[in-house]
């Protein structure tokens, strides 16, 4: 009886021993692929530009036939002050001038007298909108 207990030991001993750790080769299931990327980016550009021309002093003159003046041609200047919102200013323009009269009555005769005083002049404001769009496609390739 001894020698069947053995044999039935011996024989799942024979099943026990473990067998030696095979590894299975890792073969990727492709052989060349690509991805391919798309990205838009939308950018709205607003801009307002004001641009102001100023004159800081006087243009005056004068000129025509058939005319005389009372007195010089340079006209008298002053200095004129004004207060906006605590801010003073100051300029020199006109504050006399000579009289002009016809040389002879009723005669022909020319005349043109022009006046421009510091201050603003011109203004232009621009109002712009931009929109830029730039858009990326990336195609990546791989091959094993």
């Amino acid at each position: 009886m001894n020698m069947i207990r053995w044999c039935v030991l011996s024989v799942v001993g024979v099943f026990a021993i473990p067998a030696a750790a095979l590894g299975v080769p890792v073969v990727p299931n492709f052989t060349q692929g690509s991805m391919t990327s798309h990205t838009e980016t939308t950018q709205k550009i607003t801009e307002t530009i004001n641009s102001m021309d100023y004159n800081t002093g006087y243009q005056y003159s004068v000129t025509g036939s058939g005319i005389t003046a009372s007195g010089a041609l340079q006209p008298g200047t002053g200095a004129n002050n004004v207060t906006i919102d605590g801010v003073t200013s100051s300029w020199t323009g006109i504050n006399s001038r000579p009289n002009f009269t016809q040389t002879t009555p009723g005669g022909a005769f020319q005349f043109t007298e022009t006046y421009q005083g510091p201050g603003l002049s011109n203004q232009t404001i621009i109002q712009r909108t931009t929109e830029v769009t730039s858009i990326t496609d990336t195609t990546s390739i791989f091959s094993q």
